[in-house]
């Protein structure tokens, strides 16, 4: 490890012990203070393997990683509930903090996913949607506008909040479902969709996250996709990473990792028509739209984006 990453991982770890000494994560000038130096340490193109780092390094990372997850979940209630004080909570998004890097992320994700769907999806999942579900709400509002939409989450109290944010728009309500449920207790239900989306958080750790992506390839439905969050380099510090080879029983189409401020990777996938992906050879090769990208800026903010797609080969 260079002196670089060296120097990296030390400031992480410093914050880390400050974050863990905090009396609380919910919002606050000290929270706000530690995350936000701790997002833009990541954010960067640093060309750091994290599974390679020591046994002590890895554990503060996962103990970062459940304390990301606990201070985002507090900060989207605390703007569920800021929300749902307005007659239309969907008209007043802006508020939250983030909210442009989800319009960023849901962009990314369907522009992906639409170069595998033959016609729009109609009934989509979400797993792991929590008290503030942006990423459904924009899909349904800007790029899924006919289809339904069912949240998952294991938290009544977070479904609570998410229902009060759609309530005060009639057809948003009607497309949007929530279901307190354990993902890995659900199985007829998940062969009626057409796509699932998988949180970044889902699972919190990596092997947890792995059981639900076994889940999902032995009940998803034949020729359903699946668009799974991951991270990438340094943003590893933040959320679980998935890697292509963890998709087992699936067929990894595309792999994209964002260069600019939307933090989770993303990877495409697709549960094979009649037959189990497991063991299928893959050859990683550039994706011919970002060929065409070569040149331009993604999203106008001065970066380029790193993408391979995998096609399986003829046995």
């Amino acid at each position: 490890m260079g002196n670089e990453e060296e120097l990296l991982v030390q400031r992480i770890s410093e914050i880390c012990d400050s974050i863990s000494k905090l009396p609380s994560l919910s919002p606050s000038e000290d929270v706000d203070n530690l995350f936000t130096e701790l997002v833009h340490l990541c954010i960067p193109v640093i060309p750091i393997d994290v599974v390679k780092l020591s046994s002590e390094v890895q554990a503060m990372r996962s103990k970062l990683i459940k304390l990301c997850g606990e201070a985002e979940g507090l900060l989207e209630s605390h703007y569920s509930d800021v929300l749902t004080s307005f007659d239309n909570p969907l008209d007043h998004l802006s508020l939250f903090p983030y909210y442009s890097n989800y319009l960023k992320l849901s962009h990314l994700e369907y522009s992906l996913l639409s170069r595998y769907v033959a016609s729009p999806p109609a009934r989509v999942a979400f797993v792991g949607s929590g008290p503030l579900p942006l990423s459904s709400v924009v899909l349904a509002a800007r790029h899924m506008q006919e289809a339904e939409l069912h949240n998952y989450d294991l938290d009544a109290t977070a479904n609570a909040r998410a229902r009060r944010l759609v309530q005060g728009d009639p057809g948003m309500a009607a497309r949007m479902a929530f279901h307190t449920e354990d993902v890995l207790a659900v199985t007829h239900a998940l062969r009626g969709y057409d796509v699932v989306f998988l949180a970044a958080l889902v699972g919190i750790g990596h092997d947890d996250k792995i059981r639900v992506v076994d889940h999902l390839a032995r009940h998803m439905a034949p020729g359903a996709l699946l668009v799974a969050r991951s991270a990438h380099g340094a943003r590893a510090f933040l959320y679980p990473v998935v890697e292509p080879a963890d998709l087992k029983g699936f067929e990894v189409l595309t792999v994209h990792h964002p260069a600019d401020e939307v933090i989770n990777s993303v990877i495409v996938a697709r549960k094979p028509q009649g037959g189990h992906a497991a063991g299928a050879t893959a050859v990683v090769r550039p994706c011919k739209y970002c060929e065409m990208m070569q040149g331009f800026h993604h999203f106008g903010h001065g970066t380029m984006m790193e993408e391979v797609a995998l096609e399986e080969l003829p046995s």
